[in-house]
């Protein structure tokens, strides 16, 4: 059965800091593949200023093209918006039963998981691999049997950072993939 990690996010534009959370997941935990699932619309973040989404996942497919265990998904495109983590899983848990998913999430978002719709369902039913985020304490949730707290790097790099760079003409060599950089002027996005 292959062990599934799904990275949910915006990916607005996707930056290092994803690709070192995913890349760290694929190669140094039991996960055999991780999947960015580019979510058209967080239910909990305003939608306003949110890249298309067709062009959000291409930036993804090209800063991933040459990792053999990272996929990207869009899967999300096809479901009703805005998506519920729960509803995601259920989806792919029945279009892909050979697979068994693990969710990815920082720390923050492990925080605030008991606001989420069918939280309990989801700690239940799927383990939750945290990479963490400075300022977190996840000290209540240190021996729940669903949740693995990693030692991925930490890296204070956020595509908020990258859009509000971009739009006061500041170089992001090396925050952001080159191809994607070069996509993203193609397009004159965030500018």
């Amino acid at each position: 059965m292959k062990k599934t990690g799904l990275f949910f996010g915006s990916f607005n534009p996707i930056h290092i800091g994803h690709l070192v959370i995913a890349s760290y997941m694929a190669n140094f935990t039991d996960l055999d593949e991780v999947w960015l699932v580019v979510s058209p619309q967080n239910p909990l973040k305003a939608r306003k200023g949110l890249g298309n989404m067709y062009d959000r996942l291409e930036m993804a497919s090209l800063a991933t093209f040459s990792a053999d265990k990272i996929k990207v998904s869009d899967i999300e495109f096809k479901l009703p918006q805005p998506s519920y983590t729960i509803d995601t899983l259920t989806y792919l848990h029945e279009k892909y039963p050979e697979r068994k998913f693990v969710m990815i999430m920082g720390a923050d978002n492990l925080v605030s998981l008991k606001k989420w719709k069918n939280y309990e369902v989801l700690l239940k039913n799927y383990a939750i691999y945290v990479y963490p985020r400075p300022g977190f304490d996840l000290s209540e949730w240190e021996n729940h049997p669903s949740v693995t707290l990693t030692e991925t790097p930490q890296m204070e790099i956020s595509s908020t950072f990258i859009r509000s760079a971009l739009a006061n003409k500041k170089s992001i060599q090396f925050l952001v993939p080159d191809n994607v950089i070069a996509f993203m002027d193609s397009k004159n996005m965030y500018r």
